[in-house]
């Protein structure tokens, strides 16, 4: 039984290796653009709240959270459907590596933000510039499992979010568009990179 046991470990250890180093198509087209709509759709709820009102930080979180934990809902759940239809046998190890590349930068961002809006709500105009630099982590870290392009959209939010950093006061940086902009931008630019690679791999 032990030689079993060591032989099913190391099985697992290899399909582990095999599934870092392929492409991952578990994120689709369809739930990146959705999310893209919902940044914008938020950024237009946020914008229509604020009636020219300076932007306040519990009302900005409290549009902005939730829009984040939908989105990711609604990509992971296309991502396991899609993960069982195209990998096969391979689907478990493939939705780990994806996690394993996007997971530590969002828990990053997550815990960020509870530290700056519990302990530093001074410096909570950086919180949206901040959002995009880790995001752009994350894509760059996904990049080897998705379509080259992917790298390019890595890039905006890098540039979105410095930008932001650069040329925001609490005021702007809070701005509806410094979120909706940037993010609604960028998942339909992912989402048009995802649908041709789809095209690419479908069979003449």
């Amino acid at each position: 039984m032990t030689e079993l046991h060591r032989a099913l470990s190391e099985i697992r250890s290899i399909r582990g290796q095999l599934a870092r180093g392929m492409a991952f198509r578990g994120y689709g087209p369809g739930a990146t653009a959705a999310t893209g709509l919902l940044a914008l759709g938020a950024a237009l709820v946020q914008w229509g709240r604020l009636a020219g009102r300076t932007p306040d930080l519990r009302e900005y979180l409290s549009v902005w959270v939730p829009t984040a934990v939908i989105c990711f809902v609604i990509i992971v759940a296309e991502a396991l459907l899609r993960a069982r239809r195209l990998h096969g046998g391979m689907a478990s190890q493939m939705m780990r590596a994806a996690l394993e590349q996007f997971l530590p930068p969002l828990s990053a961002g997550l815990l960020l933000t509870v530290v700056i809006v519990t302990r530093a709500p001074g410096v909570s105009w950086m919180l949206p510039g901040l959002w995009q630099l880790i995001f752009s982590l994350g894509v760059f870290a996904s990049c080897r499992l998705l379509p080259a392009p992917v790298f390019a959209v890595g890039v905006w939010y890098l540039a979105c979010g410095l930008a932001c950093l650069a040329l925001g006061t609490r005021g702007e940086a809070l701005s509806p568009w410094a979120m909706g902009v940037p993010f609604g931008a960028g998942q339909l630019l992912v989402s048009l990179a995802l649908r041709q690679s789809d095209r690419a791999d479908e069979p003449v």
